[in-house]
């Protein structure tokens, strides 16, 4: 038996998740959402990161191991997550840094706000044991990786593709490079160190120093 949201035994947790009930005409369609107690979530989190880090492969870790150890059932985890692939993208969110808000004050700001969440993330990769256990083995993981991909990273690539074409449209930016192409300048260093060379050092200015190095040829020409 496993504890409903709120603390008492619910019986549709044992199985699969429960089909829709139906709905009385005119009522409007049930939402399927998130309940609301955290306390629930927090322990499927903790759950999961704990087979984490006792070695168990992301591979080897299904819904039922995971609902198992926190002590609720395989429903009650479907009620937030269509799958552990969505259960695995929102525990990687948890465990990092948000995404950053953009001052706006200047494309050169906004671009080191950008930057400097990389670098956040990148010294959040270094110190959390979930976040070394999953970006090891995502890759390996194609439907986790889609998931991440579309769910976290394209939006974080947004945000910067859009504050490039700020720049070019304010005249800060020359207008004449591919905005992916400036985009891949700035972000590049630091990708390269939280990456491609983990170990490398990640100082306080990094974002600083790459976005004026890089504005430096970015500028518009005379």
């Amino acid at each position: 038996m496993s504890l409903q949201d709120g603390g008492t035994p619910d019986p549709r947790d044992e199985g699969q998740p429960p089909a829709p009930a139906s709905a009385e005409p005119g009522a409007a369609p049930a939402r399927r959402g998130r309940p609301r107690s955290e306390a629930v979530e927090q322990a499927i989190f903790d759950a999961a990161a704990g087979l984490l880090d006792e070695g168990v492969p992301l591979a080897d870790l299904s819904v039922e191991r995971i609902a198992r150890t926190a002590g609720v059932g395989k429903a009650t985890i479907y009620r937030r997550w269509a799958g552990k692939e969505e259960l695995f993208v929102d525990l990687v969110r948890s465990v990092e840094p948000p995404d950053p808000v953009l001052p706006g004050a200047s494309v050169r700001d906004d671009l080191v706000a950008l930057l400097e969440s990389l670098r956040q993330r990148g010294l959040a990769k270094r110190s959390s044991a979930v976040l070394h256990h999953v970006f090891s083995q995502m890759q390996g993981y194609p439907k986790l990786w889609d998931a991440y991909q579309n769910t976290v990273i394209e939006p974080r690539r947004k945000l910067g593709l859009d504050a490039v074409r700020r720049g070019m449209e304010r005249g800060e930016i020359r207008d004449d490079l591919d905005v992916e192409f400036v985009n891949d300048l700035l972000t590049g260093p630091l990708l390269l160190r939280t990456v491609i060379r983990p170990g490398a050092p990640l100082d306080p200015d990094l974002a600083e120093r790459v976005v004026d190095a890089v504005m430096e040829g970015l500028r518009p020409r005379a």
